[in-house]
């Protein structure tokens, strides 16, 4: 019996010493194999693990790396190791959500008093209908966001991260059409770029402790 019990000791021992052996290549591989990755991790590579659920705002600017692998990778593809080689990232699951596509203007009451500024707004906008001027050369001359430098293109955005009274206004417009709106921060001139469409919305990301 205590024979039995010292084979059993070293089996499981050898076991622990195989896995522990195992390149971040064959981990990488045996994890987009599992039929549940996280089962998987926890059970038998006995690695610490962490799953977010990722909200993707913009198809364009992205926060951080989460935000990139969320939009740009595969379900079930492991990527990495990143930092430093301690973590491994997996995509679990993908679900869309609607996304608006505006460009913007913007023109700051904090350096404009808001009489200038309006009558500022409605000279661009006259000056873009009437053809004597462009959306973007406007953008670019006049926005004093960051989008100056995309000449006023927002990007593909997703409904919920932009300010609710333009949002509001986008849903009730089509293509092409463009409006004046004012906020906290100074006036906005929006200009629907695009219809909505749907995209990669949100993910699920399990992110391996090596």
């Amino acid at each position: 019996m205590k024979s039995l019990f010292i084979i059993a000791f070293f089996l499981s021992g050898f076991t622990a010493a195989f896995a522990q052996k195992k390149t971040v290549a064959q981990i990488k591989l045996e994890l987009e194999k599992a039929t549940n990755a996280p089962l998987y991790v926890k059970d038998v590579l006995k690695k610490k693990f962490v799953i977010d659920t990722i909200v993707i705002r913009s198809t364009s600017r992205f926060v951080g790396l989460p935000d990139s692998l969320s939009y740009h990778g595969k379900v079930g593809k492991v990527y990495g190791p990143y930092n430093n080689g301690k973590t491994l990232v997996q995509i679990l699951a993908k679900a869309p959500a609607a996304f608006n596509h505006p460009g913007q203007i913007f023109l700051d009451t904090a350096v404009f008093s808001k009489r200038f500024a309006d009558s500022l707004a409605t000279n661009i906008m006259t000056r873009i209908k009437q053809g004597t001027a462009s959306f973007e050369d406007m953008a670019q001359t006049y926005s004093m966001g960051g989008e100056a430098a995309t000449k006023g293109d927002l990007g593909w955005m997703s409904v919920g991260s932009l300010m609710p009274q333009i949002e509001q206004a986008l849903a009730q417009c089509k293509k092409g059409d463009m409006f004046k709106i004012w906020t906290a921060n100074g006036v906005h001139i929006i200009r629907k770029l695009d219809d909505s469409k749907e995209d990669n919305g949100f993910a699920l990301l399990m992110r391996v402790f090596l």
